[in-house]
């Protein structure tokens, strides 16, 4: 990336990196001022309650509105491990990071500093990206899928690809297919949830290749193919993990200028070696 490129940090110092925590792994940087972590979200209740304590009185009331100890349990672990890596990165006590729900609901932080955030959740784990150093409105957004997940590829495909995309993927095998279909849809997603549409996104008219490579090669605004860059991840030898920049203007959502957004792809497996052996996820619906 060129030195302009917002993603850059704007210090020397590395990124921060959940500290001595055996439910949390920290992937290698995928981009310049970039930071992604797996966490294990099945804790023990003495752990669940001891990372309660850095929620805000709202964030508690949220938790306990979940239906079953599990999910609660998933909920405050997630939470409270997002709300110490923003610590470090912001060089804040966790309890003391300010979150809120900005355009069409996104999270984001409260105040204006120069760093974003996204999670993604499948089952016990979920998959954090911090940015740093950014400028101009920069947005992160990330998914992840498990690889070996039986989904109805072809049904799906008529829901959220191109005829492009669904012209490609019917000239393989099926389960080559299935593992395609997952790898555009973690890219449309992940898209989706940096600029904040979610589900509402246009992903029929969002046109992604894997050819030589994930790249977005067609989109209506704000998913305009020269706004995007791809970056690959490093990740674990099981796991596959893409990373893509794109500019964006909060303030006019429509225009295509000024500001940077790097969205992370993770299309996994299972994690053994960062104990996260039950990925899961039930977005899909055939």
């Amino acid at each position: 990336m060129s030195h302009a490129d917002p993603l850059v940090p704007a210090a020397s110092e590395p990124l921060p990196h959940a500290a001595e925590d055996a439910d949390v792994l920290a992937l290698t940087a995928p981009a310049p001022g970039v930071a992604l972590w797996l966490c294990h979200l099945d804790r023990v209740s003495a752990d669940v309650t001891a990372l309660s304590a850095s929620l805000s009185a709202q964030e508690r009331a949220r938790a306990e509105r979940f239906g079953t100890a599990l999910l609660r349990g998933r909920w405050i672990a997630g939470r409270a491990t997002l709300r110490s890596l923003l610590g470090h990165a912001l060089g804040f006590d966790p309890s003391a990071v300010r979150l809120r729900r900005g355009v069409r609901g996104r999270p984001e932080l409260d105040g204006d500093y120069a760093v974003d955030f996204n999670v993604s959740h499948t089952g016990d784990t979920a998959l954090i990206a911090i940015a740093t150093g950014i400028q101009d409105g920069t947005r992160i957004g990330i998914d992840v899928e498990r690889g070996e997940r039986r989904v109805n590829a072809d049904g799906l495909a008529r829901k959220f690809l191109t005829e492009r995309e669904r012209a490609e993927i019917a000239l393989v095998a099926s389960d080559v297919r299935r593992q395609r279909f997952l790898r555009l849809w973690t890219c449309k997603e992940a898209m989706s949830k940096a600029t904040g549409d979610a589900l509402s996104a246009p992903f029929r008219h969002m046109d992604v290749t894997l050819d030589g490579g994930p790249r977005l090669i067609a989109g209506p605004a704000p998913y305009a193919p020269a706004t995007w860059q791809l970056v690959v991840a490093a990740t674990p030898p099981d796991l596959i993990a893409l990373a893509k920049a794109r500019r964006v203007d909060e303030r006019q959502y429509a225009r295509q200028e000024a500001a940077a957004l790097a969205y992370f792809h993770l299309f996994c497996n299972h994690s053994q070696s960062a104990g996260l052996s039950r990925m899961s996820c039930s977005r899909l619906r055939a």
